[in-house]
């Protein structure tokens, strides 16, 4: 009998990688909402990518690419980040919880439904 290599197994649904749900349209995610959050509190303080990375310990790329939501940051990361800019990650996370909320609002508005579920979403996140 010929030896043959093992086969992987066919893709289930157990072995199949989990895809993230999409947003529903028009709906901001955290990680960009936060990114343009920390660019506006850098440049408000008249700060370089490099000098405010430095400062919070990481580089200059990785800083820019959490202001521009490409980057998924890690608590720890986004807590070292606001340190720089003297911010707490409660107020970081206080701050994208309320232009969630604001965006919910606006979108929520025309139809003249309440928002609620969104909002409780927006805050389960940031929490």
């Amino acid at each position: 009998m010929a030896d043959t290599a093992p086969q992987p197994p066919s893709e289930t649904a157990d072995t199949r990688p989990a895809q993230r749900p999409a947003a529903p349209a028009g709906e901001p995610l955290w990680r960009d909402v936060l990114g343009r959050h920390l660019r506006s509190l850098r440049l408000e303080r008249g700060e370089t990518l490099a000098e405010t990375a430095g400062r919070a310990g990481v580089s200059p790329q990785y800083l820019s690419e959490m202001e521009r939501g490409v980057k998924e940051p890690s608590s720890e990361m986004i807590a070292a980040v606001g340190g720089a800019l003297d911010q707490t990650l409660v107020d970081l996370t206080l701050a994208v919880a309320d232009t969630l909320r604001a965006s919910t609002v606006r979108q929520a508005r025309p139809t003249g439904g309440r928002p609620a579920t969104m909002c409780r979403a927006a805050l389960a996140l940031a929490a």
